[in-house]
């Protein structure tokens, strides 16, 4: 990165080697009482000799006037290595400020190796997302410089999805749709867990519990919710992944790279049976969840029982003994046994995706143990098939989703499925465009009311300008290119779909731009949004008939007059007859149940 020429005080944020953002507005060193400007210059050089060996910023005064910007490792107290290998030397005495952008570590290390191999032979989509791994927004890149590789941790067959496991799922579809518009090819592999996750207490696998309470087959229950899964993903207009493998079809690649971790030295076999990884022989771990082995306490279960078969606490079974079990188990080099859970993710997605994986996504609390788990799998595989020190170049989550104020559980009974939506006859897509109103990396609250208010906007919109658009050229005017460009640069921007969306809800009102300007970039916009805007409904239009429309009015009238108890009742006979009422700030509003 070249340096640059700021004024101080400009509001200017640099941009870092690792893409995040940081403020130089004011020093970061500054006089103490009774300090002179040389004691100060004295103590900012003996902190920043204490800096060798790391990632900084320096800001310098330049004789001129002005201020530059120095980006890179200090190699010396005067001299920084930049990222294409050039050394820049500089006055000490013209500091400014600085700052460490990254701590020397084994983490940090790989990162660089990963970011210098994603620079010299990948190639950059200009869609950033936020990285967990690195902490930083950073750019995805193909590095093969053919397609995006992308892998998506899928769900565990053996409940319906409900609304906030779509939301991660989504999370895909977004960043799959932001990168194709930008031209570039995408590969997406999302598997499918039908054996080896366990229950909450890891006693028994998840889906053999499932198959117990109901006395079913544990394959045939996995299939009836696969297939659910399925019909969900295109209820929410989610685009196809290229393969959806599932584990129990890919257990002999799970041995091979079970096997390539023990010729490592990184795998052993306990004393039950199982087959464990060694937590203590990678050493990174916690790089991902920021969960040190060193602050992992004895006595946390991890994953399954082992009855003391682990050679450290943090341990995790890679291949389980069967034991007593006699469901869902199959042979291998150590004995009749089922995968652990994280192995299959590795296993995976390195076969799938050749070795090296531009993109991993998957829900936040999937961060630790399984993500931190996996990547410690992979490295040392993908080493052999890649040369390169990390197997995933970026990490990508989503966040937690509330319903109506609480964390969704059987036992609050406020479990919402997309079949509830369309229960109550609104439009699944309501839930997407819900999701789009806030960011992936925030926690959001999602209520009935919102997703009543998105469906009657996505009606309105359609109806406004999906007929319109069937007589619309392909070629945008430059009018509506300009606003296209500006939603495609939000979706770019870490995936800003809100601002995205306020950007149609300006445009929606305002006169300066025709209804055909207008409906051009809701049409392409919708490449990206994937909220079906030109699907137009071909249902008749309900009619309200006049005894209807004497109880609205009626119930306007009982308002009025403060006669509350009278617009309950009106309220819940319009409720009997198929109408909802609803009361906004500008006034009553209703609309057909």
């Amino acid at each position: 990165m070249s340096s640059k020429e700021i004024p101080f005080g400009s509001g200017v944020e640099i941009l870092s080697m690792f893409g995040a953002t940081f403020s130089h507005n004011l020093p970061l060193m500054s006089p103490m009482s009774g300090e002179s400007k040389g004691q100060v210059r004295g103590r900012d050089h003996h902190a920043l000799a204490s800096l060798i060996g790391r990632r900084v910023s320096i800001r310098l005064h330049e004789a001129a006037g002005g201020y530059r910007d120095l980006l890179g490792t200090l190699v010396a107290a005067d001299q920084v290595e930049r990222r294409d290998g050039s050394i820049v030397a500089f006055e000490p005495a013209a500091i400014f400020a600085f700052r460490e952008v990254l701590p020397k570590s084994a983490t940090a290390r790989s990162l660089a190796d990963g970011e210098k191999n994603m620079n010299e032979g990948g190639r950059g989509t200009g869609v950033s997302i936020y990285d967990t791994l690195s902490r930083q927004v950073r750019q995805i890149q193909s590095s093969d410089n053919k397609e995006v590789r992308i892998y998506c941790c899928g769900p565990t067959v053996y409940r319906d999805a409900h609304v906030g496991n779509l939301r991660t799922f989504l999370l895909t579809d977004l960043v799959r749709r932001s990168i194709e518009f930008a031209g570039f090819k995408v590969k997406v592999i999302q598997n499918i867990t039908d054996v080896g996750h366990m229950s909450e207490d890891f006693d028994e696998d998840k889906i053999l519990k499932e198959s117990k309470e109901r006395k079913r087959d544990p394959f045939e229950i996995a299939r009836e919710y696969e297939s659910k899964f399925h019909r969900d993903l295109a209820l929410l207009k989610i685009k196809k992944a290229e393969h959806y493998p599932r584990a129990s079809e890919c257990i002999e690649m799970m041995h091979q790279h079970i096997s390539l971790l023990m010729d490592k030295g990184l795998a052993y076999q306990g004393e039950d049976g199982s087959v464990y990884f060694s937590s203590e022989r990678f050493e990174s771990y916690g790089a991902l969840s920021g969960n040190r082995l060193s602050d992992l306490k004895p006595g946390h279960r991890y994953e399954f029982t082992e009855a003391g078969a682990k050679r450290f606490h943090a341990d995790w079974a890679l291949w389980k003994s069967a034991g007593a079990r006699r469901e869902m188990i199959w042979d291998s080099p150590w004995g009749k046994g089922f995968p652990g859970w994280h192995i299959e993710c590795s296993a995976m997605s390195l076969h799938f995706l050749n070795g090296h994986i531009d993109l991993h996504i998957g829900g936040i609390d999937l961060r630790f143990p399984h993500h931190e788990n996996e990547r410690a799998q992979s490295n040392p595989v993908a080493k052999d098939l890649d040369s390169t020190n990390e197997a995933v170049d970026l990490w990508l989550h989503g966040e937690h989703l509330l319903f109506e104020g609480r964390k969704m559980s059987k036992s609050a009974g406020n479990v919402v499925l997309l079949s509830d939506v369309i229960a109550r006859g609104l439009d699944p897509l309501a839930v997407r465009f819900c999701f789009l109103e806030n960011r992936y990396r925030s926690q959001m609250d999602l209520s009935w009311a919102s997703i009543t208010a998105a469906d009657r906007l996505l009606r309105r919109w359609r109806e406004r300008f999906a007929n319109q658009a069937l007589s619309t050229s392909h070629q945008p005017s430059p009018q509506a290119t300009l606003i296209i460009d500006e939603i495609a640069s939000d979706f770019a921007q870490d995936l800003d779909t809100p601002r995205a969306l306020q950007r149609l809800r300006s445009l929606e009102k305002d006169d300066s731009f025709d209804e055909t300007c207008k409906s051009e970039i809701f049409a392409i916009a919708d490449r990206l949004l994937g909220l079906d805007l030109m699907r137009v409904d071909i249902q008749p239009k309900r009619e309200l008939s006049q005894e209807d429309s004497g109880f609205l009015q009626a119930r306007i009238q009982a308002r009025a007059s403060k006669d509350y108890a009278e617009s309950d009742r009106l309220r819940e006979l319009l409720a009997e007859r198929g109408i909802e009422v609803r009361d906004e700030l500008d006034g009553q509003v209703w609309d057909w149940k």
